[in-house]
């Protein structure tokens, strides 16, 4: 079985995702980052993470969204346009997509934790991240196989 190739160069195009996710991005800027050539990454970041750089991107929006609708007042249409979208009615589709309500409703839902015991900003988005049982698990990201002990005579 030959090698596994490297997929670290994705990893600095994922990186511009989760730092610039209200900019404008494209893919062949991505592409760019990533050193290689629009459809290859394309085809690579679905195999490496399970997702399009698109649905990457929209996800990353949609994680910042729900944690703005958790810890601040702001409207749903300054939400839509801080997490970098411009249309009200995709981002609430959007949302109720991911999260299985509307964005008023998944604040609703999470009334502000003022009084509740502060949480790492780290462990909040990982606990809260969508889960797809259509997302497929990368090698990179697997649980490694249990190791047997030769030595158990």
């Amino acid at each position: 079985m030959p090698p596994v190739p490297s997929d670290r160069h994705l990893l600095r195009a994922r990186d511009v995702i989760d730092a610039r996710y209200p900019e404008p991005l494209d893919i062949d800027a991505l592409a760019a980052a990533a050193h290689c050539s629009r459809w290859h990454f394309v085809r690579s970041f679905h195999r490496a993470f399970g997702e399009t750089p698109h649905q990457y991107l929209l996800t990353r929006r949609m994680e910042r969204a729900a944690a703005l609708l958790r810890t601040t007042d702001h409207s749903v249409g300054r939400i839509c346009a801080e997490v970098g979208l411009s249309s009200v009615g995709s981002f609430t589709s959007s949302f109720k997509r991911l999260h299985g309500c509307t964005p008023t409703a998944y604040r609703a839902k999470h009334p502000p934790a003022a009084g509740l015991a502060p949480i790492p900003s780290c462990a909040l988005m990982a606990w809260t991240r969508p889960r797809r049982a259509d997302r497929a698990t990368s090698e990179k990201t697997a649980p490694a196989p249990v190791a047997s002990v030769a030595g158990d005579r």
